[in-house]
């Protein structure tokens, strides 16, 4: 019996895993970026030109990838950036996971590439920042296709904040160039993984609507 009321206090305590939806995009549809960090001496000035390319560029899979080439101005100390998913609604606590392909052939020498974020406020999208959320460390081999991951604990500042924006940091001379391809998000599940292309945050969209865009 003080077996069996051990096992029945033990179940109890049992408390289930959260569920988490797995989101990929891979350029395929002709999208660039959500958006790119500007020149801070003349926001209309893009300090990284985005371009979707197919063969002869490096590919990963299946037929098109994203071309960055470095437009920063060196003097500004600007470090390019550009904008590729935005996770949201995310509270306190909430786990974002990220991954991404990434080319170059120049060892330890720029160009290269990381996977970074900022945070954003409630209700905005990608362009809005509320402090930086930090990335990976890693400037990979540079000797090809190599995939790099981060993961994100949310924090939402005392709930001013509920969104993620996860980008691509190049850290290169003006007209070097990196391509980034295959990028997978792994996100509580009722939030939702803003692509290239898809609809303004601030947009209500049905979960029927959000699912067919992704079929």
């Amino acid at each position: 019996m003080k077996k069996l009321l051990l096992v029945a206090i033990a179940v109890l305590f049992v408390v289930p895993a959260a569920s988490a939806a797995f989101s990929v995009y891979s350029w395929e549809d002709g999208g660039t970026v959500l958006g790119v960090y500007g020149n801070p001496e003349d926001p209309a000035y893009p300090a990284v030109i985005a371009t979707n390319v197919g063969a002869p560029d490096p590919v990963h899979s299946p037929t098109r990838s994203l071309k960055l080439v470095d437009n920063g101005n060196i003097a500004a100390g600007t470090t390019p950036q550009a904008y590729i998913c935005h996770v949201y609604p995310l509270t306190d606590g909430d786990v974002v996971e990220a991954c991404v392909w990434i080319y170059d052939t120049t060892p330890g020498a720029s160009p290269s590439g990381r996977i970074w974020a900022h945070y954003t406020g409630v209700g905005e999208d990608c362009e809005g920042y509320a402090g930086s959320a930090g990335g990976n460390s890693d400037y990979g081999p540079g000797t090809g296709w190599h995939q790099v991951c981060h993961t994100w604990v949310f924090d939402s500042d005392g709930g001013t904040r509920d969104g993620l924006c996860i980008h691509i940091r190049t850290y290169s001379l003006p007209g070097d160039t990196i391509w980034v391809d295959s990028l997978e998000v792994t996100h509580p599940d009722g939030t939702y993984a803003c692509f290239p292309g898809c609809p303004s945050p601030v947009e209500t969209q049905s979960w029927s609507l959000i699912k067919a865009m992704y079929r």
